[in-house]
Formats: structure tokens, sequence, C-alpha cells
């Protein structure tokens, strides 16, 4: 049996718009737009460098069906490259790109092989001895465990599973053609092609069990490099399982300690310093930070009287770094110390008026009604990126910090 490598990738979700900046920066919009298909043409140039046997997609090509043809025409001319450069592409639907999901079609290269969606099929390449075995989504809420119906291994091949599936259960993501090891193990392949899971993650290594995790981050719930795998098999077996990042936008979490920090400018500092190591990965993409003040600080008030301008200092450190970091989202959890004096007018004590406000029944009451009315109108998805829903006891502790921050007369 020939010795050769195959790329395994999963869950491009071409077209689906990625969120954090996009409405403050137009020109950043629309390379946000851009970072998931520049991710694939990447990975397919690598493919085509490395001389690669195939590539393998396992399911949510698409992130839904399309407003327009212009993302097939995309997909479309990514594999023409492939097939002009005789590197087949196998792949399944998920349950973003289900049968019943995607209502418009292209017609793709004679290399490019879809499993159909009503039962499990097997692809063979016979020059590789190599028999690829899946079946696609019919629709986007698959329970049933798909893996059981897969063909029995072709003796004396190279057999590759290709499934989209949750298996072993994520919290994070809906379960969708669940499945176990020991159901995979059982069917007797060398590698197991999974997609779904965003995450890149090795279930097994005997056999191979894979998750490459998505192309391209999409949100900041999905922080870290985002890739495929490259994967060598000699004499029948697998050799090696390489990760190659391709993402072109970058979402990264970042805390910041401001504990024992009195003063506004030596905060800037400290939030420039923590920014600094970000500067390497922005040399080669986009990079979009949600940033986490923390900690007990004399500054606490006043870095909280004025959230526009505070933001705006971060973002200037930011861009002092690199210029291609970005702000995603401040978030201010930093507390006033418990020793600190109020701050108080001549005459009242602002801190003492506006304790425990929040646990007064009847404001918590009207203030819930409203903050659940305003997450109502915004459109979906968006209070959960902004970090508004479930956040009611932070969002009264950011109002109290602010209110008490400009009473003090003293702003960032």
């Amino acid at each position: 049996m020939p010795s050769f490598q195959f790329v395994h990738a999963a869950d491009l979700h071409l077209g689906s718009p990625l969120t954090g900046l996009a409405g403050r920066d137009a020109d950043l919009a629309r390379r946000l737009a851009a970072a998931g298909r520049t991710a694939f043409e990447d990975l397919v140039s690598f493919a085509i460098a490395r001389k690669v046997a195939f590539v393998v997609v396992a399911g949510d090509i698409y992130d839904g069906d399309w407003a327009d043809a212009s993302i097939g025409l995309f997909f479309a001319r990514q594999v023409g490259r492939l097939d002009r450069a005789e590197i087949p592409v196998v792949m399944v639907r998920g349950n973003h790109d289900a049968e019943s999901v995607i209502t418009k079609s292209i017609t793709l290269p004679e290399r490019v092989h879809l499993f159909p969606a009503n039962r499990a099929t097997t692809h063979r390449i016979e020059a590789l001895r190599v028999a690829i075995h899946g079946r696609s989504f019919p629709n986007r809420a698959v329970e049933e465990n798909l893996s059981l119906s897969y063909p029995a291994a072709v003796p004396g091949w190279f057999n590759i599973g290709v499934l989209h599936t949750s298996c072993t259960g994520h919290a994070a993501h809906a379960t969708y053609a669940p499945c176990s090891i020991p159901d995979l193990a059982r069917r007797g392949y060398e590698y197991w092609a999974l997609g779904h899971i965003h995450e890149y993650q090795e279930l097994s290594r005997d056999p191979w069990i894979v998750f490459p995790g998505n192309l391209q981050g999409r949100s900041v719930r999905e922080c870290g490099p985002r890739g495929a795998v490259l994967v060598t098999v000699e004499d029948g077996h697998v050799a090696g399982v390489e990760r190659h990042v391709f993402d072109r936008a970058r979402f990264e979490r970042l805390s910041v300690d401001l504990s024992e920090i009195a003063e506004v400018a030596a905060a800037h500092g400290r939030i420039e310093a923590a920014l600094r190591p970000l500067g390497e990965v922005a040399a080669s993409r986009l990079v979009l930070v949600r940033v986490h003040l923390t900690g007990e600080s004399a500054a606490h008030d006043r870095l909280c009287a004025d959230r526009d301008d505070l933001a705006a200092e971060v973002q200037a450190a930011a861009h002092r770094v690199h210029e291609e970091i970005w702000l995603e989202r401040l978030k201010v959890e930093t507390r006033r110390p418990r020793t600190a004096a109020p701050a108080a007018t001549a005459t009242i004590d602002p801190t003492a008026l506006m304790a425990d406000l929040d646990r007064d029944p009847e404001f918590r009451a009207r203030a819930e009604a409203a903050l659940a009315e305003i997450v109502r109108r915004m459109p979906s998805g968006v209070a959960e990126e902004a970090g508004i829903e479930g956040e009611f006891e932070a969002l009264c502790a950011e109002a109290q910090a602010l209110v008490l921050g400009r009473l003090s007369g003293r702003t960032c």
C-alpha cells in the first residue's frame, strides 16, 4: 500500500458573519466577513502545495442556506482549484448544511464526492486502496447514532469514517448523531474524520478519532488557533497527525488584575503590558480581544466613570502594541477596596444611599423587566455576544460604579 497524506477539515461555516466590531468599523467588518473564506483559500493552497492525495471535509461547509449564489460559487471555485491539481474532495453534510437546509446548488467538479443522506455508503480511491465511509445529515436535527449503520471495513484497505457528530457529548454544542468512542472503534477503521465540535481534539489514537476544530473562530466564544489537520499514512497505518492553523481572525480573552493600582494612568500601563504578548499573534492576522479588568483597586470608580473613554484608552494601548489588535469588548469587573473612603459630597454619602439597592425587591423587578425588554428587542445572538443575558448582578455593580465615579468629579 503506497504512502500518502490527506487533509481533514470540518466546520468551514462559509457565509457565517463574524461578530465583534462589525458595527463600529466598516473596513474591519469587511475584513472579518472575508476571514472564513480566506482561511479556506489558504487551506486549498496548502493542500495543493503539499500535493496531498485527497481532502476530507466533515460537515458544515456552509453556515446555512444561501442568501444568494455567491457563497456556493466561492466554494465551487476553490474545489475547482483542487480538481485541476487532481486532488479529490470527499465530504458530508452536517447540521448547518443538511440536505433539508440548503435549497440551492451549483454543479461541482467530478472529483468532489458528497455522501448521500439516506444511508451510509463507501467511496473508494482505487489507486491508494483507500475506502472512505460516510453519510450526510438529511435534516438539521439528527438524533440517531449514524455510526452504527456505517459499512464494515474493507479488508486490506485503509479505511476512513467521515461523520458529523457530538461524539461523547459536549455541553457547548447541540447533541447531533451521538455516538461513543467504542461505537466508532468497533467499525474497524484506521481513522475517523469527525466534525461538529469546534475545538481541536484527539479522542483516540487506536484507532485515530479526531475533531480538527473549525477553520475560523466566529466569536469570542471560540478563542485561540483554528485550522485543520494533515494526516500521514504509511504502510496502511496512520504515521502522524499534524495540526495546521489557517484562521485569519483570532479571538482572545485577556484578564488584567488591577489590584493595588490606585491611579488610572498606572492601570492603562498595566493593561498595555498585558496586551503585548498578542503582538506576535497579530503579525499575521486580525486579533479581536475581550479585556476583563479585575481586582480591588482604588481607581475603580474613576475607571467606571466614563466607559467610552476607558475603552478608547484600551484600544489605543492595543494599537501601540500592534495595529491589528482590536478591542472586541471591555468588561470592567474591578471592585472598590473595602477600606477605601466612599466617593461622597459634603452632605450625603452616595455609597451608603446605593448600598443594597440592587437587592430591593421592587427595584429588581423593574430593572429585570427593563433588561428583558432590551434583550427581546435586540437581534438574535447579539445580547449573548454582548454579555448582557444572565449578568444582572454585574450590570448593577457597573451602574453603581459609574454613578459614584462621576459623582467623585474625576473621570478617566
